[in-house]
């Protein structure tokens, strides 16, 4: 086993899997307590409007990423706050417009867009050490602000309405958060890809969620059950051959059903 860790891009695949399981324990924990995981996904899906442009202009897609992720993170969080009755339908817009845009830019492109594939499903074993720079950068992002702002983040995804009484500014941090989730999107694309992002910003945090009451303990879990699921899909999609995005997915969905069914064992014993 030893000595596939020579190799470059599996030392970068390995590093990656566990910066991104760092940033989707944390951002996950709290997509998964403020229930807004189909707005997580919509982003999810935006951002491959941003991967089509870049391979358009030949640049790097997870810059274009990044850049999509954001904006239309701003756009749902500004379409909630002023017709909160539209909340559903702005989201499923974004998600549908940014897919679209995507898929456009990508059949303007010359040639075969070869690595499409791994941007749509995952393949971290394909990442360069610029991505590896990128998501470095965004994780310490990621954590020091979740680090400094911690208390206000969590004062809003628990009790808005307590919050805008103590005069926290409610709707700021609220963009702020879905900002770091697309910032999380962005990390975790060259892990899972755009389709399967928000299986694992969800699957470990709702793991966590089952095996612990507090807020804390639930994202130290759910970062350990992110990183485990990365780095054995890595190792298995290596080793069997596969593609490494549905096999740690399937990792952590195979987690979660084990500590659920374990969860109710034994109310299923006692019914």
């Amino acid at each position: 086993m030893l000595e596939i860790l020579q190799y470059e891009f599996f030392r970068n695949a390995l590093t990656i899997g566990v910066l991104s399981g760092i940033a989707c324990g944390i951002i996950g924990s709290f997509i998964v307590i403020k229930k807004i995981s189909f707005i997580s996904g919509s982003i999810a899906h935006a951002s491959f409007g941003g991967i089509g442009i870049a391979y358009f202009l030949g640049i790097n897609p997870v810059l274009g990423a990044f850049v999509f992720s954001v904006l239309s993170a701003l756009g749902i969080g500004i379409i909630n706050k002023k017709n909160k009755s539209q909340e559903d339908a702005s989201i499923g817009a974004i998600w549908a417009i940014g897919m679209a845009i995507g898929l456009l830019f990508i059949y303007f492109t010359p040639g075969y867009a070869a690595d499409l594939m791994s941007y749509l499903f995952g393949n971290i074993l394909l990442s360069t050490n610029s991505d590896l720079i990128y998501i470095a950068i965004l994780n310490v992002f990621i954590i020091l602000s979740v680090f400094i702002l911690f208390k206000w983040l969590v004062a809003v995804i628990f009790d808005e309405e307590f919050a805008l009484i103590t005069n926290i500014k409610v709707f700021p941090l609220y963009l702020f958060l879905l900002v770091l989730i697309a910032l999380s999107v962005v990390v975790l694309i060259r892990s899972v890809g755009v389709i399967l992002v928000i299986a694992l910003l969800t699957l470990p945090a709702s793991s966590a969620q089952l095996m612990s009451k507090k807020f804390k303990n639930i994202i130290y879990i759910a970062i350990f059950l992110a990183i485990f699921s990365n780095l054995s899909g890595i190792f298995l999609s290596y080793y069997l051959n596969l593609p490494s995005g549905p096999v740690i997915i399937f990792t952590a969905a195979l987690i979660y059903i084990v500590v659920l069914l374990f969860k109710n064992f034994p109310r299923l014993k006692t019914s």
